[in-house]
């Protein structure tokens, strides 16, 4: 009997939502599978690519990555791999680096023998590539297999049908190959999966921790039992092992007329959000909500990220043509039709002039509504209307106006902010790249 883990897609180094945690997920879930691997006895860790989510990863990762594979190398345990897309390059691979150190075995058109089962390798190809591929497998090699083995088993990296976003024709790999195989076991679709084709078991692992908020369902990895007293497909069984990931709550607010921001709240306060990545979805015929305001929320009751995403159309009373050829204008109409004060007008100018810098916006506008303030308090007041009514509607316009430049204002330091922080990350990258570098090359 053979046992091996079938896991693919650790997608290592991906630092999701741009947090330090969640990229240390990613490698802390690569290393839960080796330490279950281990505990487990199994006879090799069979990886099918995207070990790393991208083609350089950085130095962290790579270490914590090599560490891992030592502990399974010193349990006597192989790593056998194929190149996903994500961390394929040009020239060599990571996978052919481990593979120098004696840590890995990058699968490939010959056959890797763990006990009776013959293990082969297909790297990711891109989809304009494949018309010209020829799937020439080797019944032989001069390595290990001295009996015929009890199954073959392809080691796979693409979007193969009958499964979800298919791109490639999984009766086509199997038809032209000149190997008949019993199992494949396959990456890059996270979602798992398992279906029969041509009396072949065919199945994806999925991902090992959450790269994206679509994957609600636990991660986890393929535990594959391989009987050597029935040959052929029969002799296969394939189980489905969950792992311990950061939990992520998904909240779904459906809101009734009426309802708004306050229910959203409510619905978020119905979970434990300690450490968790929050997922808030919000859908129905209820009043608008800010979603700055709901992740505030959660964030300030334990979450460590919080994502608010609206799917409704939000009607509005007014509406605003805007003719692209001159939108300016049709701003200004707006702004006119609005009956707005003079100290609103004066912010609206400051907050619209190409004159004054993002940086300097909130001081100008502070100053210019201070000066009002001071020299003419009556330009805090909206122009007289012919009713009551119109008076009531300018005073709302103003107060909407007034929120909207705070909201201007906050955005655009926001975004000055932003831009230095990311000439800053990119200064860090750059020197992470080149230490990268160095330090690769004194390793080889």
């Amino acid at each position: 009997m053979t046992r091996v883990i079938h896991t693919g897609d650790t997608h290592i180094g991906y630092q999701q939502y741009h947090s330090p945690e969640r990229r240390a997920d990613f490698l802390a879930a690569f290393e839960q599978v080796i330490d279950d691997a281990i505990e487990l006895d199994v006879d090799a860790v069979v990886h099918a690519g995207d070990l790393f989510h991208d083609r350089r990863p950085d130095l962290p990762d790579l270490m914590g990555t090599l560490s891992a594979l030592r502990d399974l190398n010193a349990a006597d345990i192989p790593f056998l791999a194929v190149v996903g897309n994500h961390e394929s390059t040009r020239g060599g691979q990571w996978l052919d680096l481990f593979e120098r150190l004696g840590l890995a075995t990058r699968l490939g058109e010959d056959p890797v023998a763990i006990d009776s089962v013959a293990f082969y390798g297909l790297d990711h190809v891109p989809e304009s590539r494949r018309d010209d591929l020829d799937y020439d497998f080797t019944l032989s090699a001069d390595s290990d297999l001295d009996t015929e083995p009890a199954q073959r088993v392809l080691v796979g990296h693409g979007l193969f049908k009958p499964f979800a976003h298919a791109n490639w024709d999984t009766e086509t790999v199997l038809d032209e190959s000149t190997v008949d195989f019993d199992a494949v076991l396959l990456g890059d679709n996270h979602a798992p999966g398992i279906e029969r084709i041509d009396d072949v078991w065919v199945t994806y692992c999925g991902s090992t921790e959450r790269a994206s908020a679509s994957e609600e369902d636990e991660r986890g990895y393929n535990i594959v039992q391989f009987d050597a007293d029935a040959p052929g497909p029969e002799g296969v069984d394939i189980r489905r092992k969950s792992l311990p990931t950061r939990e992520f709550v998904f909240v779904t607010a459906d809101l009734e007329p009426g309802e708004g921001a306050d229910r959203v709240r409510e619905r978020i306060g119905q979970h434990d959000l300690d450490d968790a990545v929050v997922i808030v979805e919000i859908i129905g015929d209820g009043e608008a909500v800010t979603p700055g305001g709901i992740e505030s929320f959660a964030l300030d009751n334990g979450a460590l990220i919080a994502r608010v995403t609206d799917r409704r159309e939000i009607e509005t009373e007014t509406e605003l043509s805007v003719s692209f050829a001159d939108p300016d204008a049709a701003v200004d109409e707006r702004i006119e039709e609005l009956g707005l004060s003079e100290a609103a007008l004066d912010i609206d100018d400051a907050v619209r002039s190409p004159d004054i810098a993002d940086s300097n916006l909130r001081e100008t506008v502070k100053a210019r509504l201070k000066e009002q303030i001071e020299n003419d308090p009556a330009a805090l007041a909206p122009p007289e209307r012919d009713d009551d009514a119109d008076s009531e509607a300018a005073t709302d316009s103003d107060d909407t106006t007034s929120d909207a430049v705070d909201d201007d204002v906050d955005d655009a330091e926001t975004e000055t902010n932003d831009t230095t922080d990311d000439e800053n990350t990119a200064d860090d990258e750059n020197d992470t790249a080149d230490g990268e570098l160095s330090t690769m090359e004194d390793f080889l």
